[in-house]
């Protein structure tokens, strides 16, 4: 099937989090990776989602050119054209983008996409992924602001993180102090900052002890009823079930029972990089 347009792309996050289910997103860097997930998803009988890193989206352009933005648009792009040989859905996202990162990397796609919708054309990438959990949360959600203003011109969807994910990924590492913990007051700071829908969709990264890299089951020590506590509290507020659809990052070393837990809680979306 075609790349899933922005109402597929909502359809198959509504269907997620009302059968308390997550999509993969696999983390890809090449045109074989790509192949590897879409077959991967096609023999699981299961849509799912393409992301790339910064990190991967540069390597993608070669050594030459090192561009961020280039070897996103030719993985999409490449994306776009082999999708439509599976008969499964799939969305595009680009991963983690720092503060310092925004401008050569997220912004620029995003006006890509606009400008592809200006012209009657489907968007680009279907979501984009703001990382401001290493700055303070009304900065974090000042951003959030207005890039939500610009996914919403883009016909996109945006992926904010509060609190910080433990570990290292695409030579980021958290540091050993860092909050690993969202808070009930983090989430109401997000409602009210953004919105719960009507100013435009975004996904919530809410941590809750997850760490990036590879661990066995049981390194990693979990807290799901954190998301249970956000999600209640918020949604007692604004009379909204499970208001934030939530996103899950390092699931290495999850227990099976750990990962349900989250679904139950509103994960619409599970990343996997270095599995």
């Amino acid at each position: 099937m075609p790349i899933a347009s922005p109402e597929v792309y909502a359809e198959m996050l509504d269907r997620a989090k009302a059968g308390q289910f997550a999509y993969p997103a696999i983390n890809c860097s090449s045109s074989q990776t790509i192949i590897a997930a879409l077959r991967g998803f096609a023999e699981a009988e299961s849509d799912g989602i393409i992301q790339f890193s910064f990190g991967g989206a540069e390597f993608a352009s070669g050594q030459t050119v090192k561009s961020m933005v280039a070897g996103a648009e030719a993985l999409a792009e490449f994306a776009h054209s082999i999708a439509r040989s599976y008969g499964i859905n799939v969305a595009l996202h680009t991963d983690h983008c720092a503060k310092e990162k925004l401008a050569g990397y997220v912004e620029p796609l995003l006006k890509i996409s606009q400008e592809r919708v200006a012209a009657g054309r489907e968007p680009l990438f279907q979501s984009h992924m703001w990382d401001g959990s290493a700055i303070a949360l009304d900065e974090n959600l000042d951003i959030a602001q207005r890039l939500l203003d610009e996914s919403v011109k883009a016909r996109t969807i945006l992926e904010i993180e509060i609190g910080v994910v433990g570990g290292e990924e695409d030579g980021v590492e958290a540091k050993h102090d860092a909050k690993l913990f969202s808070t009930v007051e983090d989430g109401m700071a997000t409602a009210e900052a953004l919105g719960l829908g009507e100013r435009g969709r975004y996904l919530v990264a809410a941590t809750f002890g997850n760490v990036h890299g590879v661990y066995k089951p049981g390194n990693v020590v979990l807290t799901p009823k954190v998301l249970d506590d956000i999600q209640k509290a918020v949604g007692a507020k604004y009379g909204k079930d499970k208001p934030f659809d939530l996103v899950f990052h390092g699931g290495s070393g999850s227990l099976l029972s750990e990962i349900r837990e989250a679904l139950d809680y509103g994960v619409v979306k599970m990343n996997i990089d270095t599995d």
